[in-house]
């Protein structure tokens, strides 16, 4: 019998698993980190001790972080708070607290997570580091409990859906109008239980920071996770923020794949997904002119030091008429906004800078938007309900179409601004 080639997904978890692997295996493999946050791991705490546990594996290969509800505007979120920070300090984990940023960004920039890794995170996005070629995954917070108590998990090893790009993104189109592009495309269900691998000129030509977009919303087509291959911008990139070692895993020439799909994305237009569900996606001229009530710039989509820039660039000299929320992606992303006087144009542009936090995008404070409003996010969702009203109406953009439409007070191009 001849022995196939593998995938990313299929060499990373033969690798952690300890055996040759091949989709649809069922295997038990060796974790690499492991996170939770304040919406799942007082959950998972109460798992652990439910398990009569007493120790978790290794606290250096675990941290928690408060950034659904950071700073937490209940009574009862402040007790959920108490227990993750007491937890956290017996057990000697890493723990970021409020205003620290975002798990999906603090994980990689703080160096926790690095090219080959294989992570489990109690939260839906986990699939970001696969940007730079880290198998990471959502679980459940029973799953995250299991994970802190043995440093293993099982995984029925996936399918893989490989996503050719071809060519370059014109000026004004950006990495989340690609992914919003690709999702309308295949579906919110198009690559259930998949890995998706995204490949080609187009990823090439992206920053790390726009790749990880991409790979965020890898969840939002069904996927278990999105990965990429760590290039030298990766490597460069990851080298900068860990000093961990590490080997990147790059699939065969003669890997087996579920799907294949290729695309030319130099035509590409700003897109924009509609109401109520992410894979209801439109060119940014079918929804031009709707009115816009609320904007909101950051999240673990798109709140990183290149989205501000972008959505500065355009709003700089210029005022919103629309409410416009601006949350950094973390501590020190707000803190290099300020340095370049990025913060300085938000203000004067009249919007309201946040705690860096997921607050706007899961509607536990920081932006709750009125009965019939329409909102435009960089988020990565916008489900009824989304940011906390199931009245509103919310649309995704990239940080330049978010920008531009605040301005005008309704949908617009952001090509408007950049000629």
């Amino acid at each position: 019998m001849i022995a196939l080639g593998k995938t990313i997904a299929e060499k990373i978890l033969s690798t952690k698993s300890g055996r040759d692997v091949k989709a649809n295996d069922i295997v038990v493999a060796e974790l690499d980190f492991i996170m939770g946050q304040d919406g799942t791991s007082p959950l998972a705490i109460q798992a652990f001790q439910e398990m009569q546990a007493r120790r978790v594996f290794d606290p250096a290969r675990i941290a928690m972080v408060i950034d659904h509800s950071a700073p937490s505007p209940l009574e009862g979120v402040s007790e959920l708070h108490r227990q993750m920070r007491s937890f956290a300090g017996e057990q000697g984990i890493c723990f970021y607290d409020i205003g620290d940023g975002v798990c999906h960004q603090l994980l990689p920039e703080q160096g926790h997570v690095v090219p080959g890794d294989l992570v489990i995170g109690a939260d839906s996005h986990t699939c970001t580091y696969g940007a730079i070629n880290v198998f990471s995954t959502g679980v459940g917070s029973t799953d995250l409990a299991a994970g802190l108590i043995s440093g293993k998990l099982w995984f029925k090893v996936p399918e893989t859906f490989k996503f050719v790009l071809n060519g370059q993104l014109p000026a004004g189109v950006y990495s989340k109008d690609l992914i919003l592009h690709l999702i309308g495309d295949v579906t919110a269900d198009g690559a259930t239980y998949m890995a998706a691998e995204y490949v080609g000129e187009a990823i090439a030509g992206l920053s790390v920071e726009a790749r990880f977009t991409i790979s965020n919303m890898a969840i939002e087509m069904g996927a278990k996770a999105g990965l990429m291959d760590a290039d030298q911008k990766t490597l460069d990139w990851v080298k900068q923020h860990s000093t961990k070692s590490f080997t990147p895993v790059k699939a065969d020439a003669d890997a087996v794949y579920a799907r294949i799909k290729e695309y030319d994305v130099s035509r590409l237009e700003p897109q924009v997904a509609r109401p109520h569900t992410v894979d209801n996606v439109a060119p940014i001229g079918e929804v031009a002119g709707t009115p816009i009530q609320q904007g909101v710039i950051g999240t673990c989509t798109n709140g990183r030091m290149e989205d501000l820039r972008i959505a500065a660039s355009i709003l700089k000299g210029r005022k919103v008429k629309s409410r416009l929320i601006v949350a950094p992606s973390s501590r020190q992303v707000m803190l290099q906004a300020i340095r370049e006087g990025l913060i300085e144009i938000f203000l004067e542009s009249g919007a309201a800078v946040v705690t860096p936090g997921c607050g706007p995008c899961v509607g536990t404070h920081n932006g709750v938007p009125s009965d019939g409003e329409n909102v435009i996010s960089t988020a990565n969702r916008n489900f009824k309900g989304r940011m906390g009203n199931n009245r509103a109406f919310i649309y995704l953009g990239s940080p330049a179409t978010v920008a531009a439409s605040v301005i005008k007070g309704e949908i617009s191009d952001p090509r408007e601004f950049l000629r």
